[in-house]
């Protein structure tokens, strides 16, 4: 028999996990602090909660999807405090979103003394990418929780590497994320380069895609920056702003320097403060045509 699965925080990423689990024949409840997260969850044929403690309580495992330290630090105090220490004691939590590693251990012991099983489980990709079945999730911590998760995991991807004890995970995240960070602002740089040079948008992805200059950042986000439009959104600068900072303090904590991925720290910033917290981060690309002063026109022509 399927467990049930629980999941708190329906955003882009868990509200994504929501409908697939669902589709694949899962029983999900969720909770959500956004009424209209939780209307979703239900048009999905899932059943909304009104409390993280709800979801524990109703789950057999609940599967965490936050934006924040604060956020867990809450989930974790709803467990710990809810009524029903036998269904406690039986839970797994796979905890998925990009947090400290501290925070997340805090969450850990402070879990296992109600007899809970905490993972550490980031996950690489979007929700466009889970739909594709081309996420990589990441799994650390306890070996026979892990393996009862994996059933879970092959519903979103074929590709989920256990990567060692708890908290590899997330240095494993740390490590894509870098990555990300550094591919997304390169892929805006490119692509201005070459308006600016007159070249038309379509055929700067189409010939870079073809290419040994490609990459998977640059094949999800340059259309977006093909269209000069970022309301698709699969991160928000807002949300990937917390994502950089604790990446870059980590780096900072174990003494690694990290240039390139620092020198795209101010692109970010200048979006969020030219009003593009909300878009997708392929939205750099605007920030890079106004420092360039590039003008778009809609003929042969972008400059």
């Amino acid at each position: 028999m399927k467990p049930h699965i629980g999941i708190v925080g329906l955003g882009i990423m868990g509200g994504a996990m929501a409908e697939c689990l669902i589709a694949a024949g899962y029983r999900v409840c969720g909770y959500d602090m956004q009424p209209v997260a939780r209307r979703r969850l239900k048009k999905a044929g899932g059943r909304a909660l009104s409390s993280s403690a709800g979801v524990a309580n109703s789950a057999d495992v609940v599967i965490t999807s936050l934006p924040s330290v604060s956020a867990l630090d809450d989930v974790v105090n709803n467990i710990i405090s809810m009524s029903g220490t036998a269904r406690k004691s039986k839970l797994i939590v796979i905890e998925t979103s990009t947090l400290p590693i501290a925070d997340k251990e805090r969450a850990f012991r402070q879990l296992k003394k109600t007899g809970a099983i905490v993972l550490d489980c980031p996950i690489s990709g979007t929700a466009r990418r889970m739909r594709e079945g081309a996420w990589t999730i990441f799994v650390s911590g306890n070996t026979a929780a892990c393996k009862r998760a994996r059933p879970i995991f092959e519903v979103f991807t074929r590709n989920a590497p256990y990567v060692g004890v708890f908290g590899n995970g997330s240095k494993m995240k740390y490590v894509a994320n870098l990555l990300v960070a550094i591919h997304n602002v390169a892929s805006a740089e490119a692509m201005v380069l070459g308006m600016k040079a007159g070249l038309p948008p379509q055929a700067i992805f189409d010939l870079v895609k073809a290419g040994a200059g490609n990459s998977r950042v640059f094949e999800l986000r340059a259309p977006m920056m093909v269209k000069g439009k970022y309301d698709t959104v699969t991160m928000k600068i807002d949300v990937w702003d917390k994502d950089m900072q604790v990446i870059g303090d980590y780096a900072r904590k174990i003494g690694v320097k990290t240039p390139i991925f620092d020198a795209t720290k101010p692109i970010y910033v200048k979006a969020q403060k030219s009003g593009l917290g909300m878009k997708d981060t392929a939205a750099v690309c605007a920030v890079l045509e106004q420092m360039a002063r590039l003008k778009r026109t809609r003929g042969k022509k972008t400059a």
